[in-house]
């Protein structure tokens, strides 16, 4: 007699079918995996219903609403995949817990807070040390291309171009590739950096651009720790919906920056807005669109600039 299929079977079926197209799904693996041995251990048999998928997104009494719905959302698209092999296979409907995904306003740094953190980064300990110069520039490089702190970290000396002023990107977040033009003042200071690095390490036998003393790659556990010792001694509160202001919240600020550079130099937006999403590695357009909604500042000239264009003053 053959045995009944279990729903962690037909999760691991979808997840390897999934791979091949070339998808990673680390993420969706967990989560897909909680759902399917949850279904196997209350004895669900047959096809995935949408009592099954709400039951499951409501089974943790921790979860918070966001929480409910991102759960339904992870288990959709393998609903649909089984909607072709099975046709009494539900999908839940969209949006059965509420939106399964919130953005917070982020802390948009002043110019002002930038210098201090540069200032501040270049006095920590210890003196004469590769640290402070290391958390030094790769906030200073944060706050000058808009790159992810995971992108700045995996830098290889190969993909620092100082030649050219020309960063290579490699299979950033999502798996995509991009090469990130500098300002000359930027190029500058990585040649800087990388001189003195090697004076200091002259027989290191990594490739990675940004080190630590020890002759290793700095690593994420280091930087944040000396940004949340920045934090505290420059007593920042935060200004967006974070409970502190984040490293993340660099990239954010680069990029309201230049939106609101443009706005005020009178460019169209939208045609620069494809230009300014490739660069920053957002794969939708409409990642770069939201910041105009979520900060009030560039709220208000976005709104200026179309009441201006409804009273026939030209482009919004």
């Amino acid at each position: 007699m053959k045995a009944a299929t279990t729903m962690v079977s037909l999760v691991e079926d979808y997840l390897e079918c999934r791979r091949r197209l070339g998808f990673a799904l680390e993420s969706d693996e967990r989560r897909l995996l909680c759902f399917a041995r949850f279904a196997d251990q209350i004895g669900h048999r047959g096809p995935i219903t949408e009592e099954l998928a709400l039951r499951w997104a409501c089974s943790s009494t921790r979860a918070t609403a966001i929480t409910r719905a991102g759960r339904l959302k992870i288990l959709s698209p393998f609903a649909k995949y089984r909607l072709q092999f099975d046709t009494a296979t539900e999908v839940a409907s969209p949006g059965l817990c509420g939106p399964g995904h919130r953005r917070l306003t982020p802390h948009i740094y002043s110019e002002e807070e930038i210098e201090a953190l540069l200032v501040a980064a270049r006095q920590l300990p210890p003196a004469g040390g590769l640290r402070p110069l290391t958390c030094e520039t790769v906030f200073g490089l944060l706050a000058a291309t808009g790159l992810r702190i995971s992108e700045a970290l995996a830098l290889r000396c190969s993909d620092v171009d100082l030649e050219r002023g020309v960063l290579t990107i490699r299979q950033s977040k999502f798996r995509k590739s991009r090469l990130i033009p500098l300002h000359p003042t930027t190029t500058e200071a990585l040649c800087a950096y990388a001189s003195s690095r090697d004076k200091r390490l002259p027989a290191s036998t990594t490739d990675a651009f940004f080190m630590s003393d020890s002759g290793r790659s700095m690593n994420y556990r280091q930087i944040e720790y000396a940004f949340a010792c920045l934090r505290a001694q420059l007593g920042w509160r935060a200004r967006g919906g974070h409970p502190h202001p984040r490293i993340h919240d660099l990239r954010h600020s680069f990029i309201c920056r230049r939106l609101i550079d443009w706005y005020q130099e009178g460019i169209n937006v939208g045609n620069a807005m494809l230009v300014l999403s490739t660069y920053v590695g957002h794969t939708q357009v409409t990642d770069t669109f939201w910041y105009v909604t979520a900060i009030p500042e560039l709220m208000a000239i976005a709104g200026n600039r179309f009441e201006h264009f409804v009273q026939g003053g030209g482009h919004a």
